[in-house]
């Protein structure tokens, strides 16, 4: 890999887990996730609620482009397939992507949980990615754009590895960039990648086999505010 690669670099915010209990108006992974008093539960197209993967207070997020206030929240069916459609990776049906411009700070986590109703998929250990909630973290930071062909060693000497949870920058993969080249130009914006992670010790984040998930939007979208088309996707070694 040329020199010249390392200076195509782009923002991002990266996120450490922290050990803690987060309310639902804070960024979080698991747990009960912020539900207006006249919301509900995402649902696929059998009616099943989806679970929380993770929620971004968008205020901790300073990136060109993104929201400065509201939640984001990532939701998922916790099934063996982490609620993806391999086949249609922007299918919002098993995963949904939902931003709250505006946070009522009267819901209570009893009332959300009050909402609450069980799937197939709540007993069974290990479906849900997200062992246990725990809070976030935030650094500004930057990726360089790395070339996978290129030596690994060498790159790893000078910059951090794209691996990790975050927000913007260039994304990582186990496998490989599952975007073909027109989407690739237009799901330009890394969302939120969510990585393999233990936290004190403890495991608290398993996609797959070590795997890592990523959400994408075009940035055009981003700043609409329009959630409505993301590619989402995982994979593991």
């Amino acid at each position: 890999m040329s020199n010249n690669n390392y200076n195509n670099k782009k923002p991002c915010m990266k996120i450490k887990l922290t050990d803690t209990k987060p309310s639902i108006f804070e960024s979080k992974i698991g747990g009960p996730g912020y539900i207006p008093h006249d919301g509900s539960f995402p649902v696929d197209s059998q009616g099943r609620q989806l679970r929380l993967l993770a929620q971004i207070e968008c205020g901790k997020i300073q990136l060109d482009g993104f929201m400065k206030t509201g939640l984001l929240q990532f939701w998922v069916l916790n099934d063996d397939m982490t609620g993806i459609d391999f086949d249609d990776p922007t299918k919002q049906d098993g995963f949904r992507v939902i931003y709250h411009s505006e946070i009522d700070r009267t819901v209570t986590e009893e009332e959300i949980k009050s909402k609450f109703v069980k799937n197939e998929f709540d007993d069974e250990e290990y479906l849900m990615p997200v062992y246990r909630e725990c809070g976030m973290a935030f650094e500004k930071s930057e990726n360089v754009y790395f070339d996978y062909d290129a030596d690994y060693e060498e790159y790893n000497e000078k910059y951090d590895t794209l691996t990790g949870h975050k927000v913007g920058g260039y994304p990582y993969f186990t496998q490989s960039d599952p975007r073909d080249e027109k989407q690739l130009e237009y799901y330009d914006f890394l969302l939120f990648q969510l990585d393999t992670d233990s936290v004190n010790g403890e495991e608290t984040v398993m996609l797959g086999d070590s795997g890592i998930g990523n959400f994408f939007i075009n940035s055009e979208k981003l700043k609409k505010q329009d959630f409505s088309d993301v590619l989402y996707n995982w994979d593991c070694c």
